[in-house]
């Protein structure tokens, strides 16, 4: 059964970075501005577990933990991203998280749900 992205929504979440910031994308030429892993445990639609952006660090790392401020809903794709937080940034607005995800997240087209 796949997991509801929608249920992270408000709670600490535990990520397992596997893209981490400065990393170069395994299939094309993106360079990770941010940390991008997954929630250990999870289904996604796509097959892999759920996805999450990390905002909140300014260095690469192998694990975080934070809020999770909001979902990334791809419309034109099966696979919804968390955006989770450190502490100090939950005052992101929707403008913010779609700047600091843009060098992904312009080749699909999406919603924030909060």
């Amino acid at each position: 059964m796949t997991t509801d992205a929608r249920s992270y929504l408000g709670r600490t979440v535990d990520l397992v970075i596997d893209r981490p910031l400065g990393s170069r994308h395994p299939r094309c030429e993106i360079i990770y501005q941010l940390n991008y892993g997954y929630v250990p445990g999870t289904l996604s639609p796509d097959g892999h577990e759920l996805d999450a952006w990390y905002l909140g660090a300014d260095r690469p790392v192998d694990r975080a933990s934070g809020h999770c401020l909001a979902v990334i809903h791809r419309t034109n794709d099966d696979d919804d991203k968390l955006v989770v937080v450190a502490a100090h940034q939950l005052d992101l607005t929707d403008d913010d998280i779609r700047a600091a995800t843009l060098f992904v997240e312009q080749y699909y087209e999406s919603v924030i749900w909060r």
